[in-house]
């Protein structure tokens, strides 16, 4: 168990398409679990993709009861995802500021659908099935893009809405 360094935009590595995992449950994933669940926790934030860390594979963490980046947001169920796959089931569009690891001290308003169905494996290789809404819907989606190699900045629509939080009049 070790908190990893997070690579930051530019870094090329976040830009690529993650691998699926094969091998579940492994000693290999579970040391790579851990370490992204203690790095996700010392930074203080709701949710990790191994390829921030430097890991290209389809693994995803996130969940938190309380959080000082977002906290007016409702808790999220501590989840291990691996080899998602979303299914959107509300693709109403709902405009709301995200932050990123990766992109330190900035936030950006983003449009998501509002609800979303995520399938997958945990840990252990059993079948995930949740159909979700709002900012646990966000957190997954946000996350998911990071194994497509997709940042959020990309998906900003007017650019006059991304800057750095201190800057920002932004409330979660």
């Amino acid at each position: 168990m070790a908190v990893r360094t997070i690579l930051r935009m530019g870094d090329p590595r976040l830009l690529q398409v993650a691998s699926p995992v094969e091998s579940i449950p492994s000693a290999w994933l579970d040391r790579l679990l851990d370490d992204m669940f203690d790095t996700m926790r010392a930074a203080d934030g709701v949710g990790l993709a191994a390829p921030q860390i430097g890991e290209g594979y389809r693994v995803v963490v996130f969940g938190f009861d309380e959080n000082a980046r977002y906290p007016q947001q409702s808790p999220v169920p501590r989840t291990v995802l691996i080899n998602p796959r979303i299914e959107v089931t509300d693709p109403t569009q709902l405009m709301d500021w995200e932050g990123c690891l990766s992109v330190p001290g900035m936030r950006g308003r983003v449009a998501r659908p509002t609800a979303i169905r995520y399938q997958g494996l945990d840990a252990t290789g059993e079948p995930i099935d949740r159909t979700v809404s709002g900012f646990h819907a966000r957190v997954v989606l946000h996350e998911c893009d990071h194994l497509d190699g997709i940042l959020y900045p990309q998906r900003i629509s007017d650019m006059r809405e991304f800057g750095f939080e201190e800057a920002l009049a932004v409330e979660d």
